[in-house]
């Protein structure tokens, strides 16, 4: 069968939830939440978890640390080899941002992470990319530091310009630990009242699911440095909405929950250390992505890199809204089919 080379667009449904009232560097205002999605109970779900979070006096967030990674991958005949490598390099930072500079005016080295096995060296670079995700203009960024040190140590040669120890849309350790595109932790507080009456249920209740769920159920389960519910469903929608590479959401979806009971309040808490969004870039320019960034006020003039940080910001934002809601809804028995059967269930004739 013969390949089509012809575009054509997926039509998938999008609506705008909200809004949801941000506190943080980055957005300090009531900001709606554009979700395209195929589970149309994501969309109210998310809803009454902005509503109950504007309530509580808005979603705290913070952008704790940023960088997009690629690892490039060497060997050589020795460990002696690949080692001394490694010990000459951390000197030469200066001179490996020099040749970054040569790629782009936006992409800035931040690290250089080395790990060995056997006589294989695996670097992974990590780099700030402006308002871009940032996918091609690491790889190209990488593959100008290869062949610097290719060129400056003849014992090494090349493997691959991606050695998997980035980690691209993979869950790993190594995201979850040093992070990969914003990492962004939300917090709200939430009123034992305000609970009651918009979650119809308790802070107790909600810690409890979670302790229960998110923390011991992934255990059982054998996650890996996750505990959550569905942050994959918010951000899946958040990025066909804005124009996003949505295969990110592997990484993105890697966060963990936090909830306790402070006197008789709710406080909530979502951490997402693999946020990878941009504003420009490959699907920007996209009518309905373009719209989604202007309503988000992600395309304004800005230093370079706050478009894609308020981005993350709300994206963080958006996923916290959900989980509070969905976890709200399961510590009520039936709830949660009975949303999905009245908002999905068609009529039958």
């Amino acid at each position: 069968m013969r390949w089509q080379n012809k575009e054509q667009i997926a039509t998938i449904p999008m609506r705008t939830v909200g809004p949801v009232k941000i506190i943080s560097k980055e957005v300090d205002e009531e900001v709606y939440l554009p979700l395209a999605t195929l589970e149309s109970p994501l969309w109210a779900t998310t809803h009454r978890g902005a509503r109950v979070c504007t309530r509580a006096g808005g979603i705290r967030a913070t952008l704790v640390s940023e960088c997009m990674t690629r690892s490039i991958l060497v060997e050589a005949d020795s460990v002696a080899d690949v080692y001394a490598v490694t010990q000459d390099i951390q000197t030469k930072k200066e001179i490996l941002q020099a040749v970054v500079s040569q790629t782009s005016r936006f992409a800035t080295l931040v690290d250089v992470h080395p790990h060995i096995v056997g006589s294989l060296l695996y670097l992974r670079l990590a780099f700030r990319t402006g308002d871009a995700a940032g996918h091609n203009m690491v790889t190209l960024a990488a593959d100008h530091i290869l062949t610097w040190l290719l060129e400056n140590y003849p014992a090494l040669r090349y493997v691959s310009i991606s050695g998997n120890f980035c980690s691209d849309k993979k869950v790993s350790a190594v995201n979850g630990l040093l992070g990969r595109g914003k990492n962004v932790v939300t917090e709200v507080t939430i009123s034992e009242a305000l609970c009651k009456r918009f979650l119809k249920t308790t802070p107790e209740k909600i810690v409890s699911l979670h302790i229960k769920k998110n923390l011991l159920g992934n255990i059982v389960a054998g996650g890996l440095r996750t505990a959550n519910a569905h942050f994959a469903n918010m951000l899946l929608g958040f990025y066909l909405a804005t124009g996003q590479d949505v295969a990110n959401i592997v990484e993105g979806s890697q966060g963990i929950v936090h909830a306790e009971v402070r006197g008789t309040d709710l406080y909530f808490s979502a951490t997402l250390p693999n946020l990878i969004v941009g504003t420009v870039g490959s699907g920007k320019t996209l009518p309905f992505v373009a719209e989604n960034l202007a309503l988000l006020k992600c395309q304004d003039q800005q230093e370079p890199g706050y478009n894609a940080r308020r981005l993350a910001v709300i994206a963080a934002a958006a996923v916290l809204c959900g989980e509070l809601s969905l976890l709200a809804a399961q510590t009520n028995q039936g709830e949660l089919m009975q949303s999905h059967l009245k908002l999905e269930r068609k009529e039958t004739a």
